[in-house]
């Protein structure tokens, strides 16, 4: 597995984990992560290194927002981030988390 594929995978399975809630997400070329319009919902931050990744992915699921105001979101001045409680889903994070694992783990196992 490429980094570039695992990157595809991590936000592919975001993307399949919200259209099971009807939340239609996509990519954006050029800035890794998942987007619900024009809001950032998933972050992807990866190193590898001799072969292993470490870091990750974080799904914005239920959490205050507004330190994100403060800042350039991943280096983009005036981008949106929008969480998974704004958008009707009411799942926890460990439940969102549950989740998207498996979905993770179908997705390398094909």
């Amino acid at each position: 597995l490429k980094v570039r594929d695992l990157v595809c995978l991590l936000e592919q399975a975001v993307i399949d984990l919200l259209a099971s809630y009807n939340v239609a997400a996509g990519r954006r070329a050029g800035a890794p992560g998942v987007y619900v319009g024009a809001a950032k919902i998933a972050a992807l931050g990866l190193r590898v290194r001799r072969g292993c990744s470490y870091h990750g992915l974080a799904l914005n699921a239920d959490m205050d927002l507004a330190p994100f105001a403060a800042i350039d979101p991943c280096g983009y001045p005036g981008l949106a981030v929008t969480q998974c409680r704004d958008l009707g889903i009411e799942a926890g994070a460990d439940e969102l988390g549950e989740q998207l694992a498996a979905r993770i783990a179908a997705l390398i196992g094909q």
